[in-house]
């Protein structure tokens, strides 16, 4: 059985994030990058599962510059075997990285896509779904629990009322959550062992497929300071504060 996980390199999760100068975008020169914290957990799971007997081997990918081979490292340091990087200097969205998978996955034949929910720097939380849409494949999202058996995954889902558990036919896309596993930190002999390991270069031209972004960022802006909060003495004096302050009552 081959797992594929996408990992996304990052700005790492203890920095603080900064606008730049001009308004139009996130600073990143300089900055400490790491692997998405939530495709950490899905690189994880999938070491998990082969060393439970379940998968044969994991292929780690990532869609980005030339530095996100260190992801991949990262990657293959903590037990996966092989990686691939697809090259790209310029913005990927969502559509165009679950493009890219779906290009790798006709080239690999994975018989499951482990990957994090969503990315710690955008947020989107789209590009599992999308995948699973346009391979046609069952999704099992938010996965805090995986069980594989009989060509089958079991996903228990953290949903805004509590757990729900899917079965779904493999192949199929999972999208890690926070509670399915506590990554392990790699090494110093697997992070050795991980610079022998291969990492195949492509570029989104030799797959076929254009990631020409959809959407133009007009202007980046730090949200407004908030005033700090006061103590009121009783209930009078919070109503009049609301009434003739805030003015919101």
């Amino acid at each position: 059985m081959k797992l594929l996980v996408p990992v996304k390199r990052v700005v790492d999760y203890n920095v603080k994030v900064r606008v730049k100068a001009d308004n139009t975008g996130v600073e990143t020169a300089n900055v400490k990058m790491s692997m998405n914290p939530f495709d950490e957990i899905a690189v994880e799971e999938a070491v998990r599962l082969k060393e439970k007997g379940v998968a044969t081997e994991i292929i780690a990918v990532s869609c980005g510059p030339t530095a996100a081979q260190e992801q991949i490292r990262t990657a293959l340091a903590m037990g996966a075997d092989r990686g691939i990087l697809v090259e790209h200097d310029g913005v990927l969205e969502p559509i165009a990285v679950a493009k890219l998978l779906k290009a790798l996955i006709a080239k690999e034949s994975p018989d499951l896509v482990v990957m994090g929910k969503q990315a710690i720097d955008d947020d989107m939380n789209a590009t599992g779904q999308m995948l699973a849409a346009l391979m046609g494949w069952p999704q099992g999202t938010f996965a805090s629990k995986v069980e594989i058996a009989d060509g089958h995954a079991t996903v228990t889902r953290e949903v805004d009322g509590g757990l729900e558990t899917v079965k779904i036919k493999l192949p199929a896309v999972v999208t890690a959550d926070l509670r399915l596993n506590e990554p392990r930190y790699a090494s110093l002999p697997n992070i050795m062992k991980a610079r022998k390991k291969p990492i195949e270069t492509i570029k989104p031209a030799d797959l076929g497929v254009d990631v020409t972004p959809r959407l133009t960022v007009l202007r980046v802006e730090e949200p407004a300071k908030r005033q700090a909060g006061a103590r009121v003495a009783s209930v009078q004096e919070l109503v009049e504060k609301l009434r003739n302050e805030a003015k919101v009552i």
